[in-house]
């Protein structure tokens, strides 16, 4: 019997149309779920909406539509496209479905049951962009996770008991250090525990648009509580048919936005302790996905459509773009530019031009048969392209168990640059046309030794690219590539006298014009969303031919060598603290640090080494320029500057705080 393995996207919330943002947390999740079944794990994957709270009441009341009439609409958008992308998804969650609702108040009674839901009453802040009860002050104070004005909000309560769940959860961290990925992720949220849990409230009164509490339908589930509860309702918790739950419970990944650990890592671990119920082997977080250095956001109108990208280049080019080009764990950029300047680089100059020439010689010097390797024309370069591709066979499982896609791609391309070299210098086009043995044995080596390595890429990359695969893997004349298990893949596989398929270009190369056209896509294709909350909500995130239209003020001049307010209202200083130092390897000035600035963690690489011992910085607030562009310092990335002075010498002598300062606090 095969091993399972469970993974889960987040369900998405159906305020607003998918945008790249989901689809890249979707394609990282459908890559894993093609790998582990390549690996011969028995493989569930799941994605699904999520469709219930005051948000989406809202929403709807606002687009003219019923609430049910919104969601049917938006979650068929998401399921409309994972599907055009060929995903290979298992389940679909609706939590809108009878089945969802069933096990959600299932699992509420199981709560109540066990003592861990009592009933109260709440007064103040309320966060309805995220669904979140805020330790906030005064109405329209500032959330503190996404900054929109709160509301206040006075009404009779369910709370469960979270605070009792403190200890067990720092347990918890401590004793499976992977529960959460990556580690800046877990280091938040032991801080944000270790700072004290109080009990949350779990249901609301003042809106219809949820689960109804069981037994008191006047009140309905917190949509949290409610949304998490798909990763067991899918599967048949609570339900008369829970052999799925039975079978694949615990989940093996869970994979989220950063935006949403604590949800993850604290309430839905919380809730399945209080029920008695398995907690999830792993919770992995994505960082960002950034378009001109901001988050997308469909307020700042900066998101980007997949559709636009799948009509230009196809679903693999995104996929391997999202992989390849971003760390996955940290924030991430995308443009069009890069998208396209990765595609030639890797794809079309890359892996398809590999299989091209490759290919192409065979059908053309060996009638298209895959020919014999002999022992007799073997020299150091062959066995040199053997050895890599067996270390590249072993470095890409071990990076991508890591989930860290970036890195081993880059190795299997690193295997592919190799070949493509080895090509160059033993000149089989050369070989080919001299008509003594010696040549056409050498040739029959150069080549077998080209297609074995292409073999191998195409087999580690197909989890990432299936369709483009899956086609060389048939020019090989190998059949079908879902067949071969991973696990036992090795070198010299390809067996001798192989008839290849028809060799055609895989990648064709994207010229300038791709560009403009998903630009110009883009600006087509972005329509005004209806706001989820009401006009008074609006933030300064909208954008700006939403608000009024102000007079304009004459620019301000400054005298020379001074600089105006508004010059200096630019440099954006927060407050940090940092959770994380140490020296940089080779770099006698160098520290990395890790900062937390209240709502986010960020890596800056900091000149300060000879004058402050990591071990001295930890757990201390600095000032931060928050806003400055990302630049790379020894191969890391900097996200920001601490603000020090200098003494003579060049000392630097870090700015900091006689009294409490919180984190984030801005300076002005």
């Amino acid at each position: 019997m095969s091993k399972k393995f469970y993974i889960t996207t987040p369900i998405y919330y159906v305020n607003a149309r998918p945008h790249i943002g989901h689809t890249y947390t979707t394609i990282a999740c459908d890559t894993v779920a093609r790998r582990q079944r390549m690996m011969g794990y028995d493989t569930y994957f799941l994605t699904g909406t999520d469709e219930h709270g005051q948000k989406i009441e809202r929403a709807a009341q606002a687009a003219g539509k019923t609430p049910q009439q919104l969601t049917d609409e938006v979650s068929g958008e998401f399921r409309a496209l994972w599907d055009r992308m060929k995903l290979s998804y298992d389940d679909y969650i609706r939590t809108t479905s009878d089945r969802h609702k069933e096990g959600v108040q299932t699992l509420w009674r199981q709560l109540r049951d066990k003592g861990h839901i009592y009933k109260g009453s709440y007064s103040g802040q309320y966060c309805v962009y995220d669904e979140l009860y805020v330790d906030v002050v005064g109405p329209g104070a500032p959330c503190p996770e996404c900054g929109r004005p709160t509301e206040t909000v006075q009404e009779e309560n369910y709370f469960f008991k979270l605070s009792a769940f403190q200890e067990q959860l720092l347990e918890l961290y401590t004793q499976q250090p992977d529960f959460i990925r990556p580690e800046t992720r877990r280091n938040e949220v032991i801080s944000f525990v270790r700072s004290g849990l109080r009990d949350l409230s779990v249901s609301r009164s003042t809106f219809k648009w949820g689960i109804p509490v069981p037994d008191d339908p006047g009140h309905v589930i917190y949509v949290w509580l409610d949304a998490l509860a798909n990763y067991i309702t899918a599967l048949g918790y609570g339900q008369a048919d829970d052999a799925k739950y039975k079978k694949y419970w615990p989940a093996d990944v869970h994979m989220i936005g950063k935006e949403i650990v604590r949800f993850h890592c604290v309430y839905w671990p919380a809730f399945l302790l209080a029920a008695g119920l398995p907690l999830p082997k792993s919770i992995v977080a994505h960082g960002w996905l950034l378009f001109e250095e901001n988050k997308m956001s469909k307020s700042r109108g900066n998101i980007v459509r997949s559709e636009t990208i799948l009509d230009v280049l196809g679903a693999d080019a995104l996929r391997y773009f999202l992989l390849r080009e971003i760390v996955f764990g940290q924030d991430g950029s995308f443009s069009f530019d890069a998208l396209v300047q990765r595609y030639n680089s890797d794809l079309a100059n890359g892996l398809g031009n590999l299989a091209s020439r490759t290919l192409t010689m065979i059908s053309r010097y060996f009638k298209g048969e895959v020919p014999y390797p002999s022992a007799t024309a073997k020299n150091a370069s062959d066995d040199a392209i053997a050895e890599a591709a067996r270390k590249t066979i072993a470095d890409f499982h071990a990076n991508f168990a890591q989930y860290q896609f970036s890195r081993a791609l880059e190795t299997a391309w690193g295997l592919v640059a190799a070949v493509d070299k080895y090509i160059v210098e033993n000149e089989p086009w050369a070989l080919g046309e001299k008509q003594d043995e010696g040549s056409r044995t050498r040739l029959a080596t150069v080549l077998y030794t080209a297609a074995e390595a292409l073999r191998i890429v195409t087999a580690l990359a197909h989890p990432v690219m299936p369709e483009a695969t899956g086609k060389i893997w048939t020019q090989l004349g190998l059949g079908n590539i879902r067949e071969l298990n991973l696990h036992e893949l090795q070198w010299g596989q390809l067996k001798l006298g192989t008839r290849l398929g028809e060799v055609q270009a895989v990648f064709p190369r994207a010229d300038k014009s791709a560009i403009e056209r998903m630009q110009k896509m883009e600006e087509q294709g972005r329509a005004p969303v209806a706001e989820s909350k009401p006009e008074e909500n609006k933030t300064a995130e909208t954008k700006s031919e939403d608000k009024p239209k102000a007079v304009a003020k004459p620019a301000a001049v400054a005298p020379e060598g001074k600089i105006t307010i508004d010059d200096f209202a630019k440099i954006d200083l927060r407050v940090a603290q940092v959770k994380v130092a140490e020296k940089v390897p080779n770099a006698d000035k160098l520290l990395r640090l890790e900062v937390d600035l209240g709502y986010e963690t960020r890596q800056i690489v900091a000149g300060i080494a000879e004058a402050y011992a990591p071990e001295a910085l930890v757990g201390r607030k600095v000032v931060i320029v928050a806003n400055l562009a990302p630049r790379k310092l020894r191969g890391l990335e900097s996200n920001g500057m601490i603000v020090a002075a200098s003494l003579e010498g060049g000392k630097p002598v870090l700015a900091a705080f006689l009294e409490e300062v919180p984190l984030g606090a801005r300076l002005k």
